[in-house]
């Protein structure tokens, strides 16, 4: 490395990341630049982080995977906002030489964005918003939640925050995921596990919290979304790509199940032209699940903590492979 540090702390979409952190506390040591827009051409990327000693990614907005740490040569940390990501190619980085850090975070925020896009589709907000705006009054009508079943596709600590709200609302609460037992929804309390064939064929609305893996890649397509009441809603505040979402956007063009509340999608920001935009009865968020005030002092708190253990020859909170 060189006597002064770079640091580049990429996708800084609002402008925050500065004044979330005491980034003072190494001002003697490393000299920061903070990248307010996303770049997804790769060599304009290659181009901008050339120089940098250390990046922060946030989350998942730019991938690291192994063609670009072969063109990062000044490159020996990278910290990613959370406790893992996806789109880093871990052992890519380790071959590298490249130490990847993780940090904190809250799980309340993805939780509580879940249950604001299920009232927002089951009582078409949006819409009735807009409407208002425009001088209309009273142009659908909702759904009640009380007596319904909520369905939920993983019941880890986020699925769990959702399957206790819907037991305050008064659903009947069911989940599945492939390792799934009844004595962990007996520890987490008024839910019922059920088979995966069940779990579509029962829930009012479906919510998705599983972690993206090779085996949940993809694991709810067409043959799901076909089992799935017409009346049924999905909501996936996960990862886009455990959906598949051109058999999602075709199930709401024919009408196969009610409607779809996202907050994620494979590829983000999601492409003008794709056919979710134009997909009826949506609700469509840009991963606004972890982006809150209180989420993102624990990511840049942390992520200066694994910038300065890292200078002192201590790195903590180190992400390795699965």
């Amino acid at each position: 490395m060189t006597s002064v540090v770079r640091v580049a702390v990429l996708d800084d979409y609002q402008g925050v990341a500065e004044s979330m952190a005491d980034w003072s506390a190494l001002e003697d040591a490393i000299e920061v630049a903070f990248f307010h827009d996303h770049v997804s051409d790769r060599d304009t990327l290659v181009k901008r982080l050339a120089s940098f000693d250390i990046v922060v990614a946030m989350r998942e907005r730019t991938a690291f995977p192994r063609a670009l740490f072969e063109r990062l040569p000044n490159l020996q940390l990278l910290v990613t906002t959370g406790p893992f990501n996806a789109v880093i190619d871990l052992v890519a980085a380790a071959d590298h030489g490249v130490v990847v850090c993780g940090t904190g975070g809250t799980a309340a925020a993805t939780a509580e964005l879940t249950w604001g896009l299920i009232l927002a589709a089951t009582r078409h907000i949006p819409l009735e918003d807009a409407g208002v705006r425009d001088g209309r009054w009273q142009q659908t009508i909702g759904r009640e939640l009380h007596g319904k079943t909520l369905g939920v596709l993983g019941l880890g600590r986020l699925g769990a925050q959702v399957a206790r709200v819907g037991n305050a609302f008064g659903m009947d609460v069911v989940a599945w995921s492939h390792n799934l037992t009844d004595e962990r929804c007996a520890e987490v309390g008024g839910v019922t596990r059920v088979e995966k064939d069940d779990l579509f064929g029962r829930a009012d609305v479906l919510t998705v919290h599983l972690v993206l893996s090779e085996r949940t890649r993809g694991l709810l397509g067409d043959p799901e979304l076909r089992h799935m009441k017409s009346t049924a809603l999905l909501v996936n505040t996960s990862r886009g790509p455990i959906v598949d979402e051109h058999a999602l956007a075709r199930a709401l063009q024919e009408g196969v199940i009610a409607g779809a509340a996202l907050d994620v999608f494979d590829e983000e920001p999601l492409p003008g032209d794709h056919p979710l935009r134009t997909a009826p009865n949506t609700v469509l968020t840009p991963h606004l699940g972890y982006v809150t005030e209180d989420t993102y002092r624990v990511f840049y708190r942390d992520a200066v903590d694994d910038i300065a253990a890292f200078l002192a020859g201590t790195p903590k909170r180190i992400v390795k492979p699965r």
